[in-house]
């Protein structure tokens, strides 16, 4: 897997509770992935990068992940650890400014730090969906679906993630 490389942003996957403040708090040091790993054969090379709730993010921030693509010249392939209230914006800005890459974005309704198996089973998702695809394109890949961005979407209602009709 070292020809995958994990942009980690923050959102919920990354959140732990505070107990002083009482609120959910990003995690900056990577910690919900490196706990994932540890027990997997295969190594990843993560990049941590904003470390905010995508409600949070500003145009600079999706910026910053499409500069960190462009970094990474070599790397034909990407997971984004992305919170999901904006993940279908940054999906919309990466294809229209870095298309000629294979992009995962995933995240987790709830976080690592208060319930593993969502965040674990949606990472877990994406590596081997990019482990398999070789068609360059942004994905989603978010409560058992994957697919291109536009056909995957947030439903806010239901609280979480469904096919669209596009």
């Amino acid at each position: 897997m070292n020809d995958i490389l994990i942009i980690n942003t923050g959102g919920t996957f990354n959140k732990y509770y505070n107990p002083k403040s009482g609120e959910l708090l990003v995690d900056n040091s990577c910690g919900a992935l490196e706990k994932i790993m540890k027990n997997w054969l295969c190594e990843f090379k993560i990049v941590n990068i904003i470390g905010k709730d995508s409600l949070d993010f500003l145009d600079s921030d999706r910026e910053l992940i499409l500069e960190t693509i462009k970094e990474h010249k070599k790397i034909e392939k990407f997971i984004i650890v992305h919170g999901t209230d904006t993940m279908d914006i940054t999906a919309k800005f990466l294809n229209e400014n870095c298309n000629d890459k294979i992009v995962a974005l995933t995240g987790a309704m709830m976080p690592f730090s208060i319930d593993p198996i969502e965040a674990t089973a949606n990472f877990a998702m994406s590596c081997g969906f990019l482990a398999n695809c070789d068609k360059k394109g942004i994905y989603i890949c978010m409560n058992g679906l994957v697919d291109d961005y536009t056909k995957v979407k947030k439903d806010k209602m239901l609280g979480l993630f469904v096919k669209t009709n596009q």
